[in-house]
């Protein structure tokens, strides 16, 4: 069987206990196949890999150096089933924040092991940062938004900014605590439908994240790359890199800079909606995301039981 298909991968969040049974590649996560980067995983994080993710603890699963690199090993083996079972024929990728490292691994822009290392150092250098916070605003203009940001932001010692633009009506904010309340506050106030504040304690792609980009852009620079292989869009830019030294520019920029999802979706659109989203990887966080943004593309998850039988009509 082959097929042509668009393929997005989820980021921090989407991680959950049983993430191996449940999206049913345990036995890959076993294979003598996999072995190496399995065990590498398992040395990074200092825990054996396979028996946290099945049996936790939660709390270890969810601290941001571990979940980083659990979560693209996850969604490597996802994408690495596909692969054996279908001849694959990718139009185009795209990553929600640490999902674009998986996106280059699939992608043949990165190697696993590299990945597995980088995502490491990120997630490390992310927990050194400033304490913060973010929040999910609902049923409310992005614009508007960003507006009530830079309006508190304009406070002594208050620093908040809008990090995920995931659609229209979906926007998540992040800054240090106290801002992040006042902006929820104020949302609400001018008719958000909804402000939930998110269980992280890291203000990811706020300013807070400044400080670490200059040294994760140099242990950057000791990775190899090359440019990926299909299209894959970039969160920072929403385009694809013409060079390698834009590419890790652009990872480096993303710690501070806000995931365009939006925008990503409105790349994605240019390419013939016959072909399914794939979203590879555990849950199904941005196939609800790409609904929210209104593709009219078929979505698929990776995860779910009868994924492979759904796969059949897409044949070439």
């Amino acid at each position: 069987m082959s097929c042509s298909a668009i393929f997005v991968f989820p980021g921090q969040g989407s991680q959950h206990l049983n993430m191996l049974s449940k999206g049913r590649i345990y036995d890959s996560a076993l294979s003598s196949d996999h072995s190496d980067v399995v065990n590498y995983c398992s040395d990074l994080i200092e825990n054996d890999v396979i028996k946290l993710i099945e049996e936790g603890p939660k709390e270890l699963l969810d601290q941001t150096s571990i979940t980083q690199p659990v979560l693209l090993l996850c969604s490597y083996l996802h994408y690495h089933k596909i692969k054996q079972k279908l001849n694959l024929n990718p139009r185009c990728m795209a990553g929600h924040s640490l999902g674009e490292y998986t996106a280059l691994v699939a992608a043949n822009s990165l190697s696993i092991i590299s990945a597995l290392k980088l995502v490491h150092k990120r997630g490390v250098l992310m927990e050194t940062s400033p304490s913060g916070s973010m929040a999910a605003i609902l049923g409310m203009n992005a614009d508007l938004i960003d507006e009530i940001c830079k309006t508190v932001s304009m406070k002594d010692n208050l620093d908040v900014q809008c990090a995920n633009l995931n659609s229209p009506l979906q926007t998540v904010i992040s800054g240090n605590n106290e801002a992040v309340e006042e902006v929820q506050t104020l949302c609400l106030d001018n008719g958000a439908k909804r402000a939930i504040k998110l269980k992280v304690s890291i203000a990811s792609h706020s300013s807070l994240m400044k400080p670490i980009t200059n040294e994760f852009s140099k242990y950057l620079n000791e990775i190899n790359f090359s440019l990926p292989e299909v299209p894959l869009y970039h969160n920072t830019t929403c385009r694809t890199a013409q060079s390698v030294d834009e590419l890790k520019d652009s990872l480096a920029q993303q710690l501070h800079l806000p995931v365009r999802w939006v925008d990503t979706c409105n790349k994605i659109l240019l390419h013939d909606h016959k072909y399914p989203i794939i979203e590879c990887g555990p849950g199904k966080v941005l196939t609800g995301l790409c609904k929210a943004n209104n593709l009219p593309h078929t979505y698929l998850s990776s995860s779910d039981v009868d994924f492979y039988e759904k796969m059949n009509k897409y044949e070439k």
